[in-house]
């Protein structure tokens, strides 16, 4: 913004400077023997004190508020120490190894869009599952609006393709992102032949033996409904930020998830590396295209559902 006709940049700044000044720390009056404050500053003055009130009640709540996270923290850390101290974990009711021939069918998502920096790693991991691959099919759900991008998933599936991998590529005109995405591949036909679906955003790549850990639990306990396995980040040594995000992402699955899953029987679904029962998604409703967190979202209605 240009200055006006004979103002001073320095002076102009200055008063700015001032005007914050006041306005943070909330002066009602100018300390003692200082000279008597200009009119703009009287009215500043003014503004700060009628903001300290709610300045203060703002700075009240986020202490409450970091008080009340504190005390959920801890009480779940004791939580968590009980849960490890009686060796408690999930156990299928009746374990199966997949030698023994329990392979149910299982349908394998991988939402992505304009994921051109990861798509080849996501897609070789999954067709790479140790799983028999008459019984799982591969669905890469390619939301792209890149054309340069769509060509090369395609390509990739392709690939796949042609190395035996039952796979397939499915691009639509973007509606709802991920889990309009979702909701529409749960529209084919062909998914009526499947009991399972196990999703993966692009980024991930899960270990070769994800389905032969994860769907056993499924076996004769048809109230479970959803599978959730603990992942990790690839680069979490990298620098600071990222082995800060991973404490965070650990607490939330070695506490939280545990805590709320045992005693609460509820713990959200990650989004990825999970494994749903298709007719518990279809008794829930399906996905719901008009929202962004499709992982809590459907977490909380299968909770309330029971």
């Amino acid at each position: 913004m240009a200055a006006a006709a004979g103002e001073s940049p320095v002076l102009r700044s200055r008063f700015y400077i001032k005007a914050f000044l006041i306005l943070s720390a909330g002066t009602t009056s100018p300390p003692p023997h200082s000279p008597s404050p200009s009119s703009a500053s009287s009215h500043y003055t003014s503004l700060g004190c009628a903001s300290a009130p709610l300045l203060q009640f703002l700075t009240d709540a986020c202490v409450v508020l970091f008080l009340i996270q504190s005390a959920d923290s801890l009480i779940q850390c004791l939580f968590c120490f009980y849960i490890h101290l009686k060796r408690i974990k999930p156990k299928p009711k009746s374990p199966a190894l997949p030698d023994a021939g329990y392979y149910p069918t299982v349908l394998v998502q991988i939402p992505m869009c304009n994921e051109k920096e990861v798509y080849q790693q996501s897609i070789a991991t999954v067709c790479n599952l140790d799983w028999p691959r008459s019984n799982f099919l591969v669905q890469v759900l390619d939301d792209s609006d890149d054309p340069t991008t769509q060509t090369l998933i395609r390509e990739e599936v392709m690939k796949w393709q042609h190395n035996g991998a039952r796979i397939v590529y499915r691009h639509r005109v973007r509606d709802g992102y991920k889990s309009g995405n979702l909701k529409s591949a749960m529209s084919c036909s062909y998914v009526k032949d499947y009991e399972f679906v196990a999703i993966f955003d692009a980024d991930f790549q899960p270990n070769a033996d994800f389905l032969k850990r994860t769907v056993p639990h499924f076996k004769d306990n048809d109230e479970l409904g959803l599978v959730q396995a603990r992942w990790s980040f690839v680069n979490k040594d990298e620098n600071l930020l990222s082995r800060l995000q991973n404490i965070n992402l650990c607490f939330h699955f070695e506490v939280e998830q545990q805590v709320n899953g045992v005693f609460l029987n509820f713990f959200g679904f990650n989004g990825t590396a999970g494994v749903w029962r298709i007719k518990a998604l279809d008794d829930l409703g399906g996905w719901m295209e008009r929202t962004t967190v499709e992982d809590m979202n459907i977490a909380v209605r299968a909770h309330l559902k029971g």
